[in-house]
């Protein structure tokens, strides 16, 4: 009993340190936003994708560069509608 405690106290701590590990209640698109901020920082971090991806677009690094920072922003689009029910917000 005492492992199965540690490894959800282990798992819990690190759902709080890292926001794209997830948890219980995160939704699809708080986990594909997650993902796609993921990909475009791993992007733009390895100087040789970047200019995969640049020469794939037939644009300058630069402006790949500057077109992934501003998808980090919203890359799936804003999010959706809460749906009130009973006083309660649900997803």
């Amino acid at each position: 009993m005492g492992d199965r405690y540690n490894i959800f106290s282990q798992m819990e701590h690190l759902q709080s340190k890292y926001i794209g590990t997830g948890h219980s209640d995160t939704t699809k698109w708080e986990w594909l936003t997650n993902q796609h901020r993921d990909t475009f920082s791993s992007l733009i971090g390895h100087y040789d994708m970047m200019n995969f991806v640049a020469v794939a677009e037939n644009e300058s690094k630069a402006r790949v560069k500057f077109n992934m920072l501003e998808k980090l922003i919203q890359p799936c689009g804003p999010p959706p509608e809460r749906q009130k029910i009973n006083d309660k917000f649900h997803v």
